[in-house]
């Protein structure tokens, strides 16, 4: 449910609202604009009645959000949230570039990258320290060590770092060493894992899953959302379809489908959704 307060509301009347809401076991979200302060009752809404709250002086009108994603619904907030890291922006009118290796394989190969990649103008660099093999016998990354050569590299650079989270047991190191962290594909629906990082102050990265629909992707971001992370940034990496000219299909028509359904920055991976390098 959506309540949003007259021009000139003070701040005894929100607190007003904002103590009622709480009464019935709902979670608040408060969103201040340059006119007018939008109260978000987070919740099971049929403890709430919008009656209680359009009899107050200080009340416009009361909304229902329809949508089973309430929170990181563009009916919740109308203008787009931007996520700011080590000064770099993501979101709005802004175009972030994230770049640097699949995996983290060596100090001077990370080094290397980064100061290439720097050079070239991304605004963050990313790596992967835990990598989501489909073959056990496959390298599975460097763990620890791969994000002490992130760090280091971000120490040369100056470039935020991006980096894949896998498992629950991981995320104190991983939150340790990196400035944004990133949910795979394969853990779009990691329930678990998407309630947890849902619990840190840090910004998130949502991949797109292997087969996922846009409701069940938006979904996904409202677990995380609803433990109180705010800071997620969407990615479309492509989906698994019939087509085999390329490792996925980019779906590049749900980018602006999802940025009318939802506020929240959406960026696009071409490398994983194609495959191949001459098509980025």
């Amino acid at each position: 449910m959506i309540i949003v307060l007259k021009a000139g509301a003070t701040g005894g009347e929100i607190t007003q609202v904002e103590e009622k809401i709480k009464a019935n076991g709902l979670a608040v979200h408060i969103s201040r604009g340059v006119e007018r302060t939008i109260i978000g009752a987070i919740g099971d809404e049929r403890k709430l009645q919008p009656e209680a709250f359009e009899g107050m002086a200080c009340v416009e009108k009361v909304l229902r959000i329809l949508k089973p994603y309430k929170i990181v619904s563009r009916d919740f907030q109308k203008e787009d949230t931007v996520i700011t890291v080590r000064g770099q922006k993501i979101g709005g009118d802004t175009v972030a570039l994230f770049a640097g290796p699949c995996s983290v394989e060596g100090r001077e190969m990370m080094l290397g990258i980064g100061g290439q990649v720097a050079s070239f103008g991304a605004s963050f660099l990313r790596g992967g320290a835990f990598k989501p093999r489909t073959s056990p016998y496959a390298f599975q990354g460097m763990g620890e060590e791969g994000l002490q050569y992130l760090a280091e590299a971000r120490e040369e650079t100056g470039l935020p770092v991006a980096t894949e989270l896998m498992d629950p047991r991981d995320i104190d190191v991983v939150v340790k060493y990196a400035d944004v962290i990133q949910i795979g594909a394969r853990n779009m629906q990691n329930f678990r894992l998407l309630t947890e990082v849902g619990r840190l102050d840090k910004p998130v990265i949502l991949k797109r899953g292997l087969s996922a629909t846009i409701m069940e992707w938006l979904m996904s971001a409202e677990y995380i959302a609803s433990e109180g992370n705010r800071q997620i940034i969407l990615c479309e990496r492509g989906v698994r379809t019939f087509e085999s000219a390329t490792r996925n299909t980019f779906d590049v028509s749900a980018i602006p489908v999802v940025k009318g359904l939802s506020h929240l920055p959406v960026i696009a991976d071409p490398s994983h959704a194609t495959g191949k390098k001459t098509l980025v």
